[in-house]
């Protein structure tokens, strides 16, 4: 194993997070790494386990773009 690069701007974050589950509106404290806007892009929260708590590899396909209230 090696390590191709370390993305130095990232966060670690708690996020609560709602997502639909059987019907009902359900959130839940998720842990999250936290993208700052760069390059054109804006800024995306990526969840790095379920909303049931386990663990998932963090994939960009995954990530959240933070909407205000």
């Amino acid at each position: 194993m090696k390590v191709k690069q370390i993305l130095t701007d990232v966060q670690l974050v708690i996020a609560d997070l709602e997502v639909p589950l059987n019907g009902a509106l359900r959130s839940s404290p998720t842990l999250c790494a936290l993208i700052p806007a760069a390059n054109g892009h804006a800024e995306k929260i990526v969840p790095l386990n379920t909303p049931d708590g386990r663990p998932i590899f963090m994939n960009l396909e995954n990530a959240i773009t933070p909407q205000a209230d």
